[in-house]
Formats: C-alpha cells, structure tokens, sequence
C-alpha cells in the first residue's frame, strides 16, 4: 500500500469518441486486474477515511481496496456488497468526483484513489468468476410490499431479502428497475446490468409484478390488507418546466419523456409518442446529470446540432465533472450564464428560445453565488427541439390519501426513520427527500429496511 507516489491516477478507457457516437453501449472500459490492483495500492489507509463518510452509503472502501490490491478477490467482494446493494452499477453511475474520490485525502495533491473504477472491476471480475451476492431462506410468514422497482426500492429489497424477509415488488412500467432502466442512458449503465440484479432478487424468492399500477391495476386496500409494511420507492419523476410563455408548443419536451422514449426504443419497444432529433437543432435548457444524458442522447441521434444553455458559469454546474467533458468531446456546445425568458414561435412551432444573459454574485456565507440577471440583454437562440432538464419533483398519486399518508409543501412524503404517518407504511428515496442521485436513494431503501426489519421482529 501506500503507492501513491509511485502510480499515478489512472482513469478508465474510454471508447474512442467516433465509435461511440454510433450507438448506445458503455463509454467507459472496466480495468483490468493489473489496473485495478495498481490503483487500489495507492490508497493511504486513513485511519479515519473521507472516503468512508463522503460516500451515502458509507462504504467500506478502504477495506475493499486493500484486499484488492492485495488480491483477495473473495474478501473485497464480501465488503463491497456488505454495505452496497448494487456496487457494480453505483461504480458506473455515481458522481465519484463530488462523493467518496472527491473526499480521498490524495485529492488535493497525488489524484484521489479511481474508487469507482475498482468498484466496477473488482465486482464485475467476481461475477465472472462465478460469486453471487448472498440471501438469507425466507422465513416466517411476514410479507412487504414495495412500490416502484427504482434504486430505493431494489435497495430495500435487497436488505429485507437478506434478512429473510419475503417481498413482493410492484412496478407500473413493463421492465423492472426505474431510474436505472430508464432514466439513465446505455452509453453510462447496460441494462443487462440491472437485468442481473433483479434476476438475483427473484432467484431469492421476490416476487415481482410488472404493469402493475397501484391504483389501477391493484388498490391499495388489497395491498393493506395482504402485507405486513408497504414501502414506498416511487421516486421524483415529475418534470420541471421553465414557467416561460411558449412552453406548450408541440416540440418542447421534458428531459425523462426524451430520454425513456430512446430507452424503449433501443430495448425493441415502439414508444407511441417517440422525439426524433435527427437532423434538428437540439437546444437543452439545464446544467446537471439529465441535461448531459439528453446532450450525448441527442448527438448520438443525429441531431445537427446540440447547444446546452445553463444559468450559472461551468463551475457551478451541479453534475458530474466527467460527463460534461464527455459531452464536449461528443460536440455538445455549452452556453453559460444564460436565462430562458420565452419560447419564440411560428406557425405554432417553437423556432428558437429568447434568452437573458447572467452574472454571478459574490458568495454568500455559505459559499454560493447567485444567479443575478441582466435586464436589456435578450437575444434568441435558433432551435428546432427544445428539451427542458430542470430536475424533478415528486409525484403524490391518489392512493397516498387512502393510506393516510402524510406529504408536504412540495409533494415529498413526511417521514420519521423512514416511517410515515401510517406506522404500516415507510418511504425512502426521491419520493421523500426531494429528487437526488441513485446512491441516496440506495442508501435510504438500506435503512428503510432496517427499520421495517425491526417492527417486523
């Protein structure tokens, strides 16, 4: 250990710019055993490792990476999956930069640990070589439901299931998985990856109901009365609009509608209302995770063009470091410091976006900067397709109130310990915090599951 000094950061491969465009796989080449062990050994063994705390989770990291350097390829597993319920697909999709590689004591001065490199690799090799994470024999009689088959609710899945807890999953869409089948693009996460896990989760005894809306295809008093708890990991996939005049012409999307429509497509569906970009000019209006999954989506469409406009400056973009150098190598034009103001149309179209131009006040007590607009600086954008990616808020279907569940101010389900106002029924995730990333709501689904753990004993 301590080889800090001697190797350097290393980052995966990644597939040359020109052959990925042509399709939807993965950008980024898992490492190999010499790569994985190289990186590994550059950890310093904090005796009170950042990492550790920076990750949601709270990941064992430095643990998993000593046994990997030191090539005990059983060990380092046993401790990914110990505290991850899916390491491989937090390793592919978690932004390392402002988590765990973002709190590696090395960052300041050598180049943090590729944490999540070694994540990917050191799980994918033991798939290969044949391990499996490990579930407890169902018993007892309890039973839970869950509702949305998302990181959080595969989470929770994944701990009551070790605790040999059954589970029955429900989920509206006809693939399994949420988010991570449909939000998140090919090119980050293969779907056979998610694929993997759910099929792990059945082979352990879930259930799993698939275009199964609750409400509709199911009440919820059946599911009140047939189970012991209901979690709740329905997420936040309520869009966001700009609130700008012009926002209902035919070709103004939402950043999730584009982005599962290419989704479903590219898994051999027919999406009845699907966004053709090709040969078009492509404006998306946003600065995080989404807006660069709807960028690189675009390009690898055909649009003509492809412009990103954000209020803020570059360093002040919420998302992923990596994913906006990704998008600039793809030919992704970004435009900073810009407001939208309206919608310009013609014909009943949207032919381009009237913007503002900003400027950044100085920071506050916090650190945070402002965004001040400057009055009299309009000018137009030409656009053909206009794609809003300004986060999402949660959705509060009807059966909430027949659970007696209580929400606030912006739709989020309230909730001590995870647990709502109906003590039977417990929610985590996006549906409860507020729109947030994969690994959040992972680390929620844990500890909603201990909790149910807990009253269920």
């Amino acid at each position: 250990m301590l080889n800090f000094t001697k190797f350097e950061r290393i980052n995966p491969e990644k597939r040359d710019v020109l052959q990925r465009l042509k399709d939807y796989d993965e950008v980024y080449q898992v490492f190999g055993k010499h790569r994985a062990r190289e990186q590994s050994d550059r950890c310093m063994q904090c005796g009170d490792p950042y990492c550790h705390t920076g990750c949601p989770l709270h990941n064992f990291i430095p643990a998993w990476l000593k046994q990997t350097a030191e090539k005990n390829m059983d060990l380092a597993f046993a401790l990914s999956n110990e505290t991850s319920p899916f390491p491989e697909i937090l390793g592919r999709i978690c932004p390392q930069d402002v988590l765990c590689e973002g709190a590696c004591s090395l960052n300041t001065g050598h180049g943090a640990v590729s944490i999540g490199a070694v994540e990917t690799h050191l799980n994918e090799r033991a798939f290969e070589a044949g391990m499996k994470p490990k579930f407890a024999p169902i018993k007892g009689d309890k039973k839970v439901a869950i509702i949305g088959s998302g990181p959080s609710g595969i989470s929770a899945a994944t701990f009551l299931l070790r605790r040999g807890i059954a589970v029955e999953m429900f989920e509206r869409e006809d693939r399994a998985g949420g988010l991570l089948m449909y939000g998140i693009p090919g090119f980050k996460l293969d779907k056979t990856t998610v694929d993997r896990r759910i099929n792990w989760l059945l082979e352990a005894g879930m259930k799993l109901h698939l275009n199964c809306e609750i409400g509709k295809d199911k009440t919820i008093s059946e599911l009140d009365e047939e189970f012991d708890a209901i979690y709740l990991g329905i997420g936040a996939k309520a869009g966001r609009w700009a609130r700008i005049d012009g926002e209902d012409t035919p070709n103004t999307y939402l950043a999730m509608d584009f982005l599962t429509c290419i989704q479903k497509r590219n898994l051999g569906n027919k999406p009845s209302c699907f966004i053709d970009v090709k040969d078009k000019n492509v404006v998306v209006i946003g600065g995080g995770d989404t807006a660069m999954d709807c960028v690189r989506s675009s390009v690898r469409e055909g649009a003509k063009s492809v412009k990103c406009l954000y209020r803020r400056d570059e360093a002040n973009m919420p998302g992923s470091k990596k994913e906006v150098v990704n998008s600039k190598e793809e030919g992704v034009e970004f435009v900073f410091n810009v407001s939208p103001n309206k919608i310009i149309q013609k014909d009943g179209q949207a032919v381009g976006i009237e913007l503002l131009t900003t400027s950044m006040s100085e920071p506050d007590e916090s650190g945070r900067q402002k965004v001040v607009i400057n009055e009299g600086s309009e000018y137009v954008e030409d656009a053909d397709i206009i794609i809003f990616a300004l986060g999402f808020s949660p959705e509060a279907p009807e059966f909430l109130k027949e659970l007696n569940v209580d929400i606030n101010s912006w739709g989020g389900i309230e909730t001590i310990n995870y647990q709502t106002s109906n003590k039977k029924v417990y929610a985590g995730g996006d549906c409860q915090r507020g729109a947030h990333l994969a690994v959040t709501a992972a680390a929620d689904g844990r500890e909603a599951a201990k909790e149910i753990v807990k009253a269920l004993s």
